[in-house]
């Protein structure tokens, strides 16, 4: 459940995307962190409250240059919940543009989450869990006041919190899926990192014939051979028909990354020109980030 509440005062006066990600121990920290690293933001873990002021002053500096910035107050030490109170109150009340994401979760399920990892709560000392807990919720109280988007993580699982996330931070028209097409050569062995991997060596080979061999498929007379061979362009639109239903998988398991690779014998020719097909149309229909690559291209 997303919480949404009003920002503590004024309006923004600046551009600057800075975001405080805190909260209960135990509630999600790290995984909200990677969605929002995964949305291309600049993720500073562990800083210290004193200096969020001249990090917000590095990124004003930079006039637009840096990514937006995210910092996780993992306030371990009592005197920092004070501290870090301080300094996003000072901000807000100036209007500055920041904003706070607070996770909260139940007690019952903070005890066992870190019961599940056997260890324990960084407020706890001789005490248990729970003491622990109710010390870091009584002095967070005032920050969770301040928060400008609470999610109570008690009910979702990690897939379920990136996509809170993505949802809360994610700007319109942005993707966070980012396709690399990767073209290269049997002969040079299959990239180890590749999500899906397809041989296209049924295609006539354009190094046996003299005219096209000193060529690649980057050119048209090599890609236009490719393309004309029978089953070339059949072959490219059922692919993409699977493609369009992985792809979507991806999206509702949130996932960031994939790797779709085509090869050939030597990734010079027909490899080459699939992938720059099969790049330029998935990039028309789909709403990931689409790159292409050629990994052997060049090699002799």
């Amino acid at each position: 459940m997303t919480e949404l509440t009003e920002p503590s005062t004024g309006s923004t006066s600046t551009a600057l995307e800075v975001l405080v990600l805190t909260g209960m121990s135990g509630a999600g920290r790290s995984t909200a962190a990677n969605a929002l690293e995964d949305m291309d933001w600049y993720v500073v873990d562990n800083l210290p409250p004193q200096m969020i002021p001249p990090l917000v002053e590095l990124v004003a500096r930079a006039d637009g240059s840096l990514p937006k910035v995210a910092v996780v107050a993992d306030v371990r030490a009592r005197s920092m919940f004070s501290e870090l109170e301080q300094v996003i109150g000072d901000y807000m009340d100036q209007g500055m543009g920041i904003k706070v994401l607070y996770l909260d979760a139940s007690d019952e399920v903070l005890v066992r989450r870190f019961e599940s990892v056997r260890r324990p709560h960084p407020l706890q000392g001789d005490g248990t869990l729970i003491d622990g807990i109710e010390a870091e919720r009584r002095a967070l109280g005032p920050l969770r006041n301040r928060a400008d988007i609470i999610i109570d993580t008690s009910d979702l699982n990690v897939h379920q919190l990136s996509a809170e996330v993505r949802a809360a931070f994610g700007h319109e028209g942005s993707s966070a899926l980012k396709l690399t097409v990767m073209s290269f050569g049997f002969k040079y062995g299959t990239p180890k990192d590749a999500d899906h991997l397809v041989d296209v060596r049924f295609l006539p080979n354009p190094h046996w014939i003299p005219h096209l061999r000193g060529h690649t498929g980057l050119e048209a007379p090599v890609s236009d051979f490719v393309l004309s061979q029978p089953g070339a362009l059949t072959f490219v639109d059922r692919y993409l028909s699977m493609l369009d239903i992985v792809i979507e998988g991806y999206r509702s398991e949130n996932r960031s990354f994939a790797t779709v690779a085509i090869g050939c014998t030597g990734g010079k020719h027909r490899s080459v020109a699939i992938a720059e097909q099969l790049s330029r149309r998935l990039a028309d229909r789909t709403e990931a980030t689409v790159s292409v690559r050629h990994r052997d291209l060049g090699r002799e």
